[in-house]
């Protein structure tokens, strides 16, 4: 009788102990989505445009670019799975405001303004500007633009540089516009990094615009994931990852296949 006591009370402890290591291994991934402040459970959800290549874009109907792979890349290094949600540019980093997602991935520089209110990860791009102006433009500097209309999203960094040199901004939805209306006269120009001209221009090889640098008229920008104050160690954890992406190549890897060269060093 004692040895069948014995022997039930074994099995009934064994059965409490894999079911608390059970609950302690949900419980560890539970927590640590938690501790991030993510928006699901094991899952990092991006925020990008979408339409803008070759960051993020769709071929054949699927997304794809540079920083949808980044974003698997960087999910993969912290463990959990990577969602994206395509948002128009001017809404994206208002989107982290009201938990749309947990983190801006969409070609987005550090500015002052920006990181009053926001974290920036470790920059996964130094990006360097150029002005893109028709072919026949009597336009051969950038400080040119002055007085004119040049094309650009309203809330860009670019935007903020057109109106520093003096240019009246025409508002538009997206790059592929900007480069439009120049394209059809109803702009004068548009300010982008010299990497979304140069993946432009080798999709579009007779684009009828020219490229103007910026020389030193704007300063080189840093290009990073964004996520609000709230979530600093969501911040270090991403960062973490993409130093881990650099060091071991993976970030100058996509930055050619995207780019034709590499854009993410200094």
């Amino acid at each position: 009788m004692r040895t069948w006591v014995k022997k039930l009370g074994v099995a009934i402890l064994g059965l409490g102990l894999a079911v608390t290591l059970t609950a302690c291994g949900s419980n560890s991934s539970s927590s640590k989505s938690s501790d991030l402040g993510l928006q699901k459970s094991g899952t990092l959800t991006i925020g990008l445009e979408g339409t803008f290549q070759p960051y993020s874009y769709r071929k054949d109907g699927k997304l794809t670019g540079f920083e949808v792979e980044l974003g698997k890349a960087v999910a993969k290094k912290m463990g959990l799975k990577a969602k994206f949600v395509p948002t128009k540019f001017d809404s994206l980093v208002a989107g982290l405001d009201t938990n749309k997602f947990d983190v801006v991935m969409n070609n987005m520089s550090e500015t002052a303004a920006r990181k009053k209110k926001y974290l920036f990860s470790t920059p996964y791009i130094y990006s360097k500007s150029q002005l893109a102006v028709k072919k026949n433009s009597s336009i051969s500097k950038i400080t040119q633009i002055k007085g004119k209309k040049v094309a650009q999203t309203t809330t860009s960094n670019n935007a903020t540089d057109a109106k520093r040199l003096g240019a009246t901004v025409t508002p538009t939805d997206s790059f592929q516009q900007s480069i439009e209306l120049v394209e059809q006269g109803r702009a004068a120009g548009t300010i982008n990094s010299r990497e979304s001209f140069y993946a432009y221009l080798k999709q579009n090889p007779k684009a009828n615009i020219k490229l103007i640098n910026s020389g030193d008229q704007i300063a080189v920008q840093k290009i990073g994931a964004i996520v609000t104050k709230e979530h600093p160690k969501l911040q270090k954890q991403i960062s973490k990852a993409i130093q881990e992406l650099r060091k071991d190549g993976t970030l100058k890897k996509l930055s050619n296949k995207y780019f034709g060269g590499n854009v993410t060093d200094k």
